[in-house]
């Protein structure tokens, strides 16, 4: 009984659950890089290699950001403040995962391998970029970015032009979503010392950017969707990505109440759709 406690208190850690948002673009590079199925080897390596970062990076973001987190009331009742995990236990679980996720890619192929760690260490990066610079937000777009990189790299042992916009597309679509998030933060952040772009600009103002960075994101799929030579159903994808974007601005600008759900249901099911409809043109 102790044990499954302690899973499910770093489950909570970590919000196991929500691993779900960079991974599609994984094997949406996977799957476009191979065009089509791929094989179970990259599909089991490709969600050990996906959970095992996401891992590291929530478990480190945790852990260096206990003493803030103790004074957000938001944030209070995390395992890694209220002392159902020790800090002991967190370096250990960021240990673990980061072996776990060198050594796929060194199963996987020599440029997997040459990325990991260069992978980790922008992983981390983000949780102590928030400290020196409201650029934060940004980082952590590129650190979910970074999955698409991953997918094509494992796939083909290269970096095309295609995976690229597709990484960008990505970027700012976290980032967007993540400024929505931090809205919520904008007090605690301002209290606390810690740089946000809506501790900086307001609430009005990151709205504007929020949206600004949703449209590049739809920019930079239309890229991929072109570069990449796709078809009728990504096409399709594009556009209920746009209308899940707008329809997640719209439900945050309405009340702040809705930012919980327009950040972890309608973010975890476009990544989805996304890659349902690139299954759904690789079948045409």
């Amino acid at each position: 009984m102790r044990f499954q406690q302690k899973l499910k208190d770093l489950s909570e850690l970590v919000m196991f659950q929500h691993s779900i948002f960079s991974m599609p673009f994984i094997f949406i590079a996977i799957l476009v890089a191979t065009n089509g199925w791929f094989g179970w080897k990259l599909l089991i390596f490709g969600i050990i290699a996906s959970v095992s970062a996401r891992n590291f990076a929530m478990a480190f973001n945790r852990y260096v950001d206990r003493k803030f987190d103790s004074t957000n009331p938001r944030t209070k009742n995390r395992p890694s403040v209220d002392g159902r995990i020790s800090p002991k236990t967190i370096l250990l679980f960021i240990f673990i995962n980061a072996i776990i996720f060198i050594f796929m890619g060194y199963l996987i192929n020599d440029l997997c391998f040459y990325l990991s760690i260069p992978i980790l260490i922008i992983l981390a990066s983000y949780s102590l970029m928030k400290r020196f610079t409201s650029l934060a937000h940004l980082v952590l777009g590129l650190s979910l970015g970074l999955a698409p990189i991953a997918g094509v790299a494992a796939a083909s042992g290269e970096i095309p032009l295609w995976s690229i916009y597709l990484c960008l597309g990505v970027l700012f679509w976290v980032a967007g979503f993540d400024l929505l998030y931090a809205l919520q933060d904008i007090e605690h952040d301002k209290r606390e010392g810690l740089h946000s772009i809506p501790s900086v600009f307001g609430i009005a103002k990151t709205l504007w950017i929020s949206r600004s960075f949703h449209l590049l994101t739809l920019v930079f799929w239309a890229l991929f969707i072109v570069e990449s030579e796709r078809g009728f159903w990504l096409w399709v994808g594009l556009t209920i990505s746009a209308i899940a974007l707008s329809f997640e601005q719209y439900l945050v600008s309405k009340n702040f109440h809705h930012i919980p759900r327009a950040f972890f249901t309608i973010n975890a099911y476009l990544g989805i759709a996304f890659l349902g409809f690139c299954i759904l043109d690789l079948m045409a």
